[in-house]
């Protein structure tokens, strides 16, 4: 069995055992009503779960719909319930945020046969954790390796944006330059070299890689994994991560910081998280491999 079909497995198996047999395991199968699965789903929602209600409903339309072909149901009422649950939250991307299974994940990604482009792609995005429609659009002109720095015009904000790049980053570009060095992406188009790298495109290494983009990780979820570790278990401010996010930060007097606020940081940060996270692709353990922790020392700008 692979590692995408057993994470899975166990996955729904948690989700039926927890959300829905306690209620639906004692009737038979013909007597369970769409009413009867609602109210399970409700509970999951009142506890602020909408994307586990919703993939609560699929799983429990499969269950229905191997019931009918096996000839133990005619009908399944899971099938019947389009609109009503709440809509699951906006903005929610699919994240792996505890660091025992960041260096799995990496794994799965660096065996994953690509061209040398989507190849770099995915060693990239963990180690910048930027917006990954942002990465895709990467413009030679916009990279600047002696300095070791990315600086692009934020998406979001459509302000200026500099990220700090990592040694092994600057490594990564140095060794793709020769090949799309001479055209305006870091990463283009496979059949439009005009054009950058689709976003399918890195969304299919994924899924070749045995990630599920939907529920398990999507590289989207490189900022939650980020955000999520380097204040944990790192020990990095929350303004200076929130910056290199590319989020609007205000200070004490509600003023916005500008794209050089905590640079010096940043860099110290950035470097940090990309060897960190090499030591859990090695199977180093995550309290281990979070050693030293970063100090930040008084806060610039204030």
């Amino acid at each position: 069995m692979s590692e995408k079909a057993e994470s899975h497995r166990v996955k729904v198996k948690a989700r039926l055992e927890n959300d829905l047999i306690p209620w639906l395991g004692k009737q038979a199968v013909t007597d369970i009503t769409a009413p009867d699965i609602l109210a399970c789903l409700r509970r999951i929602e009142d506890r602020g779960a909408r994307d586990t209600a919703h993939r609560a409903l699929q799983n429990c339309s499969a269950v229905f719909s191997y019931a009918i072909s096996t000839g133990l149901a005619r009908d399944n009422p899971a099938a019947h319930m389009k609109g009503a649950l709440r809509p699951a939250k906006p903005g929610h991307f699919a994240a792996i945020t505890e660091p025992s299974d960041v260096g799995q994940l990496l794994r799965r990604m660096d065996a994953v046969s690509a061209t040398l482009p989507v190849k770099c792609a995915l060693r990239l995005v963990p180690y910048l954790f930027c917006r990954p429609g942002e990465l895709r659009a990467m413009r030679w002109n916009e990279v600047h390796l002696d300095a070791a720095q990315w600086r692009y015009v934020a998406s979001k904000t459509g302000t200026d944006h500099i990220v700090a790049l990592p040694k092994q980053a600057v490594a990564l570009l140095r060794e793709l330059y020769p090949l799309t060095g001479r055209g305006e992406f870091v990463f283009p188009g496979r059949d439009d070299k005009s054009q950058p790298m689709s976003n399918a495109s890195m969304n299919r290494a994924l899924q070749r890689a045995g990630i599920n983009t939907r529920e398990e990780h999507t590289g989207h979820g490189f900022r939650a994994m980020a955000r999520t570790i380097l204040h944990e278990c790192l020990g990095v401010e929350s303004d200076v991560i929130e910056l290199q996010l590319a989020h609007r930060v205000p200070d004490v007097l509600g003023r916005a910081y500008n794209r050089t606020q905590f640079l010096n940081a940043r860099k110290k940060m950035m470097q940090q998280w990309a060897d960190y996270l090499d030591r859990l692709r090695d199977g180093v353990e995550p309290e281990a491999a979070a050693e030293p922790r970063l100090l930040i020392g008084p806060r610039e700008g204030r």
